[in-house]
């Protein structure tokens, strides 16, 4: 049996076990299983990899994007350059076990950004300051867009010093942070939604629900909106490509 997982936590939103099975059975491998390994602590990941020999693959989510790199042997250069890792390939050889980590968030992201950008996106907010901030950054410093990050407590901005001339100037605007994601429906970063109009672009990496809160309330103001569905998507699939190449 050749494994496969997810670790992170918590895992009740994980989209990822459902994802991999469903391409398992369109593959016909029959001799592959994805399993959630929810960690309460990034130190077990020793652990896991000791007790799971058959583990060739894993993908990595909140809250250990980051705190994943010191326990990998290698980063391929963009993990190494963004930070942050969500897939790790695990090769076995002579009793000896290799990891390395992996962004395919970037791929992801920038794939499924390009068929909403328009020019006139040329000043960003990032929403949030964590491991998918990271990929996010990444791929806005790629396509030459300016970008700021907002943050409770750090970044460039902070969420209570938003106001309508930065509304009004950032016309990107990417929620990265797992406010409005399944179970909290609720919760929504805390930006002034009043003052986003229709040339917004407004994108949030949740994907559970299609329509969250963040998602809700831009459009209720006119913005466009995009989920985190088809990014999720695309990075699996990226993911899938480096676990077998």
């Amino acid at each position: 049996m050749k494994q496969y997982g997810l670790i992170g936590y918590p895992l009740s939103h994980s989209f990822s076990k459902k994802f991999f099975e469903q391409k398992f059975i369109d593959h016909g491998l029959h001799d592959h299983e994805f399993i959630n390994f929810e960690l309460n602590s990034i130190d077990k990941f020793t652990d896991l990899l000791s007790n799971q020999p058959n583990l060739s693959g894993l993908s990595v989510t909140i809250p250990y994007k980051e705190a994943i790199i010191p326990f990998l042997d290698e980063l391929d250069s963009t993990a190494k350059e963004v930070e942050a890792v969500n897939t790790i390939k695990i090769t076995k050889s002579n009793n000896s076990i290799t990891t390395k980590g992996f962004n395919t968030d970037v791929f992801g992201f920038e794939e499924s950004l390009k068929p909403h950008f328009k020019t006139e996106h040329y000043k960003a907010l990032i929403l949030g300051s964590g491991g998918a901030s990271k990929a996010v950054a990444f791929v806005l410093k790629k396509l030459g867009i300016a970008y700021q990050i907002v943050s409770r407590s750090k970044g460039d901005i902070l969420y209570k010093n938003i106001d309508k001339q930065i509304i009004e100037k950032h016309l990107l605007i990417v929620n990265t942070t797992p406010l409005g994601m399944f179970p909290n429906f609720d919760t929504s970063p805390a930006i002034p939604y009043h003052y986003l109009g229709k040339k917004h672009l407004v994108f949030d990496l949740v994907y559970n629900p299609a329509k969250s809160s963040f998602l809700s309330q831009s459009e209720k103001n006119g913005a466009q909106i995009v989920n985190g569905l088809k990014m999720l998507e695309l990075q699996a699939d990226k993911a899938w490509t480096v676990w077998n190449s």
